[in-house]
């Protein structure tokens, strides 16, 4: 993509004043994303070493099987042992499996499936035309709320919204006139910032509740999720996100970045100068639509097809059925949009032939260079934190020492929110954090009358705030990369300041949020308390 033009150029001294233009200058010396992970695999290294030597270690009773490779199972106590990552266990994983500890990084798999239809919608002009066609006349005053409330309902598409939603919007925000990168940290703060936050329940839901099934059974084997469970707390966060979400975009960040006053490309200056679509963009989505509402209709077709159902698992009851449908939607998206991509290039006159198709998934994978690149070493960073078992050591000590402190429970939510919070500005994976945390915070809350739900509840918050005030985010370096687009100049620093104004506000929101959640006993969804009623005593405990 070409530089960005001489008025962009200018711009940035604009941000350069107050507390987060102090914010931005100390940010940009921050080494690139990829030397961040370095140097912290290089600590984690040394850490791992001390802790091994030091004899470092967590347990906790356990009833049932040992649910990780990772601990120790003797006489009803489970053990995690620190273990260097120079020993010779884990010097030969690392290098027997380098490769697979690539491949198997989940956000890298997501981003390259969608990108393959998303590359061919963009560069066949499918997205250009919806926004101009569709979107070029929604009021200013409701586009940031509309934003905001779109990006916290995609996590139904998982991780999709970052590569396809996020980009979007600053399309959509430049198409109107508006600072493309005000967009941006709309649809981010949302996407990420509100990652807590949706209308109904979804594949999330299902994927945390089932790590928390697991840990709540060492205390009640009869316990089953629910994944409705958060249903209310997270709609919730919805109706409470979205209006200060607003306040900060229009009042706070649109102001701060300025006058919009060009554009990213040549190309792309040349399709928004257009103020109508043409007859052959016309046909084209005309064209788009209709693949659109089959791939539509053949995957509803999947899931309810009589006697022929692959995307509902028949083998759970409720909507616990509809996991492999929730799983299936980044297949869903990934056809929809290179349907639809190659029906309107086809009608537009944009695909003439099959080779300009692959071109355009071609072209899509070449942006996503840096990304692979940071992916390879956050793959290891994570993975290694596991092999270490530094991970759960350290769950397990914080949460027993929130035990011991005998705090009301409204505070000891806030300090499972807090410590969730910290987490995360270090792993990005929702589900390997509380992969590590539930088998210890789950069990010990349910002892001390908080149920299952609850916790998981305050997990969920503290994993979703942080998300945006931290360049070891996994999208990070690719949300940079889309400002990149339209300001040449921003750094780690410069989207670090744009987005603390959503953290903090969240931050604070979230920790009110759920305090009173728990002060006034809200029900979570239906069927979900916050209260539980423990099988044994704890006050009897060894």
């Amino acid at each position: 993509m070409s530089d960005a033009s001489p008025s962009q150029a200018t711009g940035p001294s604009s941000r350069e004043k107050g507390f987060l233009g102090a914010v931005e200058r100390l940010g940009n010396m921050l080494p690139d994303p990829v030397m961040i992970f370095v140097w912290l695999i290089g600590l984690l290294m040394i850490l791992s070493a001390i802790g091994a030597a030091l004899g470092w270690q967590a347990s906790l009773p356990f009833a049932g099987k040992t649910p990780t490779n990772f601990a120790e199972l003797e006489g009803g106590i489970l053990t995690f042992r620190a273990t260097s990552l120079f020993s010779e266990e884990n010097i030969t994983r690392l290098m027997t499996e380098m490769p697979r500890t690539l491949t198997g990084f989940a956000p890298l798999g997501l981003v390259l499936v969608v990108i393959f239809g998303a590359a061919v919608a963009e560069r066949a002009g499918l997205f250009s035309a919806l926004i101009r066609a569709s979107l070029r006349d929604v009021p200013r005053r409701i586009m940031t709320p509309v934003v905001i409330v779109i990006g916290m309902v995609s996590h139904h598409a998982s991780d999709a919204a970052y590569v396809v939603f996020i980009p979007l919007c600053g399309l959509l925000y430049a198409a109107v006139g508006r600072h493309p990168l005000v967009g941006i940290a709309a649809a981010f703060a949302a996407v990420s910032g509100g990652f807590a936050g949706n209308i109904t329940p979804g594949q999330l839901d299902v994927l945390l509740f089932s790590f928390t099934q697991e840990a709540a059974r060492i205390i009640d084997p009869t316990w089953t999720m629910n994944p409705l469970g958060n249903w209310w707390f997270i709609l919730a966060i919805v109706v409470v996100f979205t209006p200060i979400a607003w306040f900060i975009t229009d009042v706070i960040v649109e102001p701060r970045m300025g006058k919009w006053g060009g554009t990213s490309d040549t190309e792309l200056k040349a399709e928004l100068a257009k103020s109508d679509v043409t007859e052959a963009e016309k046909r084209g989505l005309r064209m788009a639509g209709i693949a659109a509402l089959a791939v539509i209709a053949g995957f509803a077709a999947l899931a309810l097809w009589p006697g022929y159902t692959p995307l509902i698992d028949e083998t759970r009851e409720g909507p616990s059925q509809l996991q492999p449908f929730y799983t299936a939607l980044i297949a869903g998206f990934f056809l929809l949009f290179l349907a639809s991509g190659i029906a309107f290039g086809a009608g537009a006159g944009t695909v003439k032939s099959d080779r300009d198709a692959i071109a355009m998934m071609i072209d899509g994978v070449k942006t996503m260079a840096p990304y692979i690149v940071f992916a390879f070493f956050a793959a290891h960073f994570v993975a290694m934190f596991n092999w270490s078992r530094l991970g759960p050591i350290a769950a397990i000590n914080g949460a027993q020492f929130l035990e011991a402190m005998a705090l009301p429970a409204p505070a000891l939510l806030v300090g499972v929110l807090g410590f969730s919070s910290i987490l995360d500005l270090f792993i990005g994976s929702a589900s390997a954090k509380w992969a590590a945390l539930a088998p210890v915070v789950v069990p010990m809350f349910m002892l001390l009358g908080i149920s299952p739900e609850m916790t998981t509840a305050a997990y969920r918050m503290g994993d979703s705030f942080t998300n945006i005030m931290t360049p070891l985010m996994s999208y990070f370096p690719l949300i940079l990369a889309f400002c990149r687009r339209w300001d040449s100049s921003m750094g780690v620093g410069s989207l670090l300041a744009l987005m603390l104004p959503y953290a903090l506000a969240f931050m604070v929101a979230g920790v009110i949020m759920t305090a009173s959640w728990v002060a006034f006993d809200w029900p979570l969804g239906p069927g979900a308390q916050v209260t539980y009623v423990p099988p044994v005593d704890i006050s009897a405990a060894p």
